[in-house]
């Protein structure tokens, strides 16, 4: 609790959510340690929602080159708001063609990202890592999905997956008191405790990206 307490020392403050969104960023964080992620690498980040958006900017403050894929141009907005260096609309549930429409755009990718565990996602995914490439599976959907095995075993790609994150915490306040991440632009509305269930409500219908209900007013 002291490590992520609003204080002067911490460089948090709560009063604009940063503090609860150390969670969301460890999750990146832990992504992004278990991808290798290095300095000046193509990182392809499929999916534009919040955990998309955090290893988004985790994978930026690393300097790497990052393309971030939605079917939601709003979101795909806020990436570019957030510093993504190109995005992708995602139209086709053709994994195939829509990774070869990515290569065409910003190349293989060193790392990928995915985060909504969707299954053409996925594939996309895999088919846009470059050979000997690495790929995190973020998201999860449903528990069995199919994936090109064979291009995953013909071109060397390392996949891994993670399951939250571990000892990342004291990482990712770093990343926020440093100012090399800013979690707060990801709040996009804000509500009283008395009006929670508008919050939930908005949630549910996948408007905005992170919702913060104030228990203190």
């Amino acid at each position: 609790p002291a490590l992520v307490s609003s204080n002067e020392s911490s460089g948090i403050n709560a009063e604009y959510g940063e503090g609860a969104l150390l969670e969301p960023l460890s999750v990146a964080v832990h992504a992004c340690q278990r991808g290798k992620l290095s300095f000046g690498q193509k990182v392809l980040v499929c999916g534009a929602g919040p955990i998309g958006l955090v290893n988004m900017m985790v994978a930026k403050a690393s300097g790497a080159s990052v393309t971030i894929t939605d079917i939601s141009e709003s979101r795909l907005d806020k990436a570019k708001e957030l510093g993504a260096d190109a995005t992708f609309h995602v139209t086709s549930r053709d994994c195939r063609e829509t990774a070869d429409k990515i290569v065409d755009m910003s190349g293989l990718s060193d790392l990928t990202i995915e985060c909504t565990g969707v299954e053409a996602s996925i594939g996309t995914g895999l088919w846009a890592t470059k050979p000997g490439g690495s790929y995190v599976q973020v998201g999860y959907g449903k528990a069995e999905v199919n994936f090109p095995i064979v291009a995953v075993g013909i071109r060397e790609i390392d996949i891994y997956g993670i399951f939250r994150y571990a000892n990342c915490y004291p990482k990712a306040l770093s990343l926020v008191a440093s100012g090399a991440v800013n979690v707060k632009s990801l709040v996009t509305h804000r509500f009283p405790l008395q009006e929670a269930a508008k919050a939930f409500e908005l949630t549910k219908a996948g408007t905005g990206i992170k919702v913060i209900i104030n228990c203190h007013e």
